[in-house]
């Protein structure tokens, strides 16, 4: 099995930035995808961003492009998720995952972390 902790969430003003970390220890070999999801009051989880270990492909949903960067350090079987220019609607609980493709079905990961808290102050 996979074990996920996630790290670096907090509450920042509009505008700011933060950057979450996903470590991952167990049976790493047996996933490629690592996403980030969220899941705001509310509202039901979505896709954020997703990278492939194997490859570094990164996908992301349409509302964090050319904001939000997925990264990957192999050597330390950690993934990141760099949020700059943030605004009030990216509050939420942010979840690591993994699964063995990358894809923005929540079914498609089988491994989730605990999630935690970003909150944007506007």
């Amino acid at each position: 099995q996979v074990q996920l902790v996630e790290s670096g969430g907090g509450l920042v003003q509009a505008g700011g930035s933060l950057r979450l970390s996903c470590a991952a220890s167990g049976r790493i070999f047996s996933t490629d995808a690592m996403g980030w999801f969220r899941q705001a009051p509310g509202k039901e989880r979505e896709f954020v961003a997703g990278i492939s270990r194997i490859t570094g492909s990164t996908y992301y949903a349409d509302s964090v492009k050319g904001r939000f960067t997925i990264s990957r350090d192999n050597a330390k079987n950690t993934v990141y998720l760099q949020m700059n220019s943030l605004k009030s609607e990216d509050t939420a609980v942010y979840y690591c995952a993994a699964g063995v493709s990358v894809s923005s079905r929540e079914s498609d990961y089988a491994t989730w972390g605990q999630g935690t808290q970003v909150t944007v102050s506007s």
